[in-house]
Order: C-alpha cells, then structure tokens, then sequence
C-alpha cells in the first residue's frame, strides 16, 4: 500500500507540472523510478514511457479547453513536419537502447537529462527574443525541422520521454509560435513520437516490467491523469517561464544526485 501511495503521488504530482507546461513529465519521473521504486534503467524507461503516454493523452485533452483542437490542427504542417524526423528517430534509438549495457544507458541517460536541464535554461532566457519563424526558405525551414525532429524522437525513445522540453523551444524557435500553443502542439507530435519507440521496446525482456510492477503502474497512471487534470487547468492562471525554470534546477539537482549514487554502486 505504501507503495502504491508513493506512486500515486508522484504520478499526481509530475503530471501536475507536465500538464502546465505542454509535457509527458517522464524526464523528472526517471529519477523518482529509479532511486525511489529501484527500477533497472531499462524497466525504468519503459514503465516511463507508459506512464508518459497516458499523461500525453489525457493533458492534450485537458488542455482543449485553453487551446482547442481546431486551433492545433491549423499548425498541422509544422506536426507533420517534425513527426517525419521524430518518428525515425525514436524507432531507432529505441533498438539502440534495448543493446547496450544498463551502465552504458545510465551514462547517457545522465548526459540527456542535463542536456535537457540545460535547454530549459536556456529557454527562459532565450525564447522571449524570438518574432516569426527562423527561417525565410520554405525547404530550408522543413529540413530543419526534420532534422530537430529526429534529434528529439532520438532523445525521447532512450530516455522514455514525451520531449517536449526540447519540442516547445525547437517549435517556438523555427516557426514563431507561442510557447502555450507550442505546448500543445509539442503533445500532438509525441505521442506517435512516443507510440513507436514503446512499440519497440516490446521486443525487450525488460518489458515484463509492466506485469511485474502492475500495482505500481496502476498508481502512477491514476495519480497521472488527475494531475493532468490539475495542471491543464491551471494553464490559464500561471506563467510557465519561473516555473521552467525551477524544473530545470530540480532537474539537475535529481539527476546529479540519483545517478551519482548509480555510479557508485556499480564495479570499476
């Protein structure tokens, strides 16, 4: 029961923050699995990404009410733009994933999460200088885009992320568009994103993790979609730019401190 109590918890509380800003929350849901609930990375990963999935779909919903679909499916050009690139990548970086040893996939798994940390640093500062789009060039701008979109999907399927830390700024940054809608627009590219590279991982043994932690997964996806709930509604009412950034601190600190503690465990 503890356990399940944890997990409700901390689904609730990371979809909260997800559900603000426009993400999957799985990048700050990562540490909690494994240094909380002792996940292998892997099954930590997948299990990740599940939840994610779930706190994709129901904060796109949610968020209907700020942003409707009419108003996403008129930036459909710019999803599919990304989706050509992150769909590929995901599948890919999800076979790479399944390969490697588990202290090999903690090593990036660290280096993303920092990067990731770093990119919402930036953004803080960096975003509100941005009017219009990047780029002038009609192909230029689509071949950018492809090729952010599969750096993201490639990102997104190793650390069973969403990716929208890194889809609202590429999306604000190369076409203009307001980091709110950029938020939803970012949901509506990862969660085919995210559909693939989890199609992938069921090729993985690790992928029994879903039967084994059905009680825990079972919390996570409940406390998720009603912090979902919560942060899509707050969409309206709180400034995302003080808020990102204190994600990205706590980011770094979690990172740091969790995988510093992973690395002493394991044999020279």
């Amino acid at each position: 029961m503890k356990r399940f109590l944890q997990g409700f918890g901390a689904g609730g509380a990371v979809a909260t923050l997800a559900g603000l800003i426009g993400l999957g929350g799985a990048e700050f849901r990562l540490p909690i699995l494994k240094g909380l609930f002792r996940l292998a990375t892997l099954q930590a990963v997948i299990l990740n990404k599940a939840t994610s999935l779930i706190v994709v779909f129901f904060a796109l919903i949610f968020r209907s009410h700020e942003i409707p679909f009419e108003q996403i499916w008129e930036y459909k050009s710019i999803i599919f733009n990304l989706l050509l690139g992150s769909l590929a990548g995901a599948w890919i970086a999800a076979g790479i994933a399944m390969k490697i040893s588990e202290q090999t996939l903690d090593r990036i798994v660290l280096v993303l999460l920092l990067f990731l940390a770093a990119v919402l640093l930036l953004e803080h500062w960096f975003l509100p200088t941005q009017n219009g789009a990047l780029f002038d060039s009609l192909p230029v701008e689509i071949a950018a885009g492809i090729a952010a979109g599969f750096g993201i999907g490639v990102v997104a399927s190793m650390l069973g992320v969403a990716g929208g830390e890194l889809l609202i700024p590429v999306i604000v940054l190369l076409y203009g568009i307001d980091v709110k809608l950029a938020g939803s627009l970012s949901l509506a590219i990862s969660l085919p994103t995210m559909l693939v590279g989890f199609a992938r991982y069921t090729r993985s043994q690790a992928f029994v993790v879903l039967r084994e932690e059905q009680p825990l997964f079972i919390a996570l996806a409940l406390g998720s979609i009603i912090g979902a709930a919560a942060g899509s509604a707050l969409l309206g009412a709180v400034s995302s730019d003080m808020l990102i950034l204190l994600l990205a601190v706590v980011l770094m600190v979690s990172a740091y401190k969790i995988f510093r503690h992973q690395s002493k465990a394991l044999p020279a």
